[in-house]
């Protein structure tokens, strides 16, 4: 053996001398005793609120169907499609009705007569100011409504509810008795994030959708009959 070579054999030797030895022990495990002394006072977990999205029927509350719409997973299964919603009659815009647009059916309103398409709007709770849908389309004017409402008033007491009347633009029968605060409704029709059904434009809410309503039911009566700014109510 060469000098070469017997250096390469001590060295490891040495090496080898280091991995197999043993290095310092370990320390055993020790569990460290239970924290004494006061509790931390830790405030009870809330009871959040039950929603529900849907009624017994199948129909959808407003709090169910505005949570789709707002989803990117169940998006297309409101948006545009056929629903019915359950609430309750929380606003109108029939105080936005300017003096030009009130007037029997026949007659046109003035060109610069500016007024809003009636217009209701629904929620799950009575009195709800924020969380609610916007119902339109069940007329397509404010002179189908003063007609209905004056047809309304002319019928005995008891027979209220024959008076009939077609929209005089989109046919189907208006609504009666017609729509006020207070009522609970169920409201079947397109739901979407749009309303188009108008010519002089869309109207749009991509947060709570609109309701183009083809058939309104009435599930619990408003305390007052609507009226139009202007109308005399009948006794």
């Amino acid at each position: 053996m060469n000098v070469r070579h017997a250096l390469v054999f001590a060295l490891a030797s040495v090496t080898g001398s280091a991995v197999l030895g043993c290095g310092p022990s370990e320390e055993p495990y020790k569990a460290k005793p239970a924290v004494s002394g006061k509790k931390a006072a830790l405030p009870a977990v809330p009871t959040l609120p039950q929603k529900q999205k849907k009624t017994p029927d199948g129909a959808y509350t407003i709090w169910g169907i505005t949570h789709d719409l707002r989803s990117r997973v169940h998006f297309e299964d409101v948006n545009a499609k056929q629903v019915s919603i359950v609430g309750y009659i929380v606003k109108t815009n029939y105080a936005d009705a300017p003096a030009c647009s009130i007037h029997k059916t026949g007659k046109g309103d003035p060109p610069d007569c500016k007024a809003p398409i009636p217009t209701f709007a629904i929620a799950d709770e009575k009195g709800e100011t924020k969380d609610m849908i916007d119902v339109m389309g069940w007329a397509s004017n404010f002179a189908q409504v003063f007609t209905l409402i004056e047809a309304i008033d002319k019928q005995p007491k008891g027979k209220e509810g024959e008076a009939k009347l077609a929209d005089e633009f989109w046919g189907a029968d208006l609504p009666n008795p017609i729509p006020n605060v207070g009522a609970k409704v169920k409201v079947t029709g397109t739901y979407a994030v749009t309303f188009t059904k108008a010519s002089s434009g869309a109207a749009a809410n991509p947060k709570y959708g609109i309701m183009t309503a083809e058939k309104i039911e009435f599930l619990e009566q408003a305390p007052e009959k609507a009226y139009l700014p202007g109308m005399k109510k009948k006794p």
